[in-house]
């Protein structure tokens, strides 16, 4: 069985490599975008498991790239949960229609049960 796969999408380098670092020592494979636009390609090209998803990028608004994905039909079924340091902003997020919510700093200790509770709602 493959392990998940789940696409990091956040303009910050170091987050990126923080979460891509953590969730491999787990098991998991990561594939990373810097951007919006790139999120979308990737996500359409390789179908992740879970994509988190900063809501501030230089392109696009996380919510604008969670709209463009949940739209096709390839990746309408990925969950898309934000992960940001919007203080207050959960709720707002969920209704949005994000499928979860992780707020930084990331706790990594935390990090890989919080990804395996949203592969596996219920």
């Amino acid at each position: 069985m493959r392990p998940p796969v789940v696409l990091v999408v956040d303009d910050d380098a170091r987050n990126r490599k923080l979460v891509r670092d953590v969730l491999a020592a787990d098991g998991f494979d990561t594939l990373e975008a810097a951007c919006g636009e790139d999120a979308i390609s990737i996500a359409c090209d390789h179908r992740p498991d879970l994509v988190l998803m900063d809501i501030r990028l230089p392109d696009l608004d996380g919510g604008e790239v969670r709209q463009r994905l949940k739209a096709k039909p390839a990746t309408a079924r990925i969950p898309v949960v934000a992960l940001t340091a919007l203080a207050g902003a959960r709720e707002v997020l969920l209704e949005a229609g994000f499928d979860g919510y992780l707020e930084k700093p990331i706790d990594v200790r935390e990090l890989p049960q919080q990804v395996r509770r949203l592969l596996s709602p219920g």
